[in-house]
């Protein structure tokens, strides 16, 4: 049975490169999600919600890619 304890023995993946992993994911799901809430407002004529589902599909996409390019750079020896 995992615990709360997992490191990386049952799964073969440490703890932090698995939340980076799901960190990226997140991101990239959010800006997804938010795609969608966008059309919904835009479909609404609500400028300003639309307005702010673009600046936080933004801020995933940034989010995301940092978190692509920490590996990056580690691997690269950056």
């Amino acid at each position: 049975m995992v615990t709360g304890t997992e490191t990386g023995d049952v799964t073969g993946t440490r703890d932090k490169d698995y939340n980076l992993i799901r960190y990226v994911e997140a991101c990239l799901n959010n800006a997804l999600r938010l795609e969608t809430h966008i059309q919904d407002a835009a479909r609404e004529k609500d400028t300003e919600v639309a307005e702010l589902f673009r600046k936080a599909r933004a801020d995933s996409r940034k989010g995301a890619e940092m978190g692509k390019d920490l590996p990056r750079a580690r691997l690269s020896g950056g």
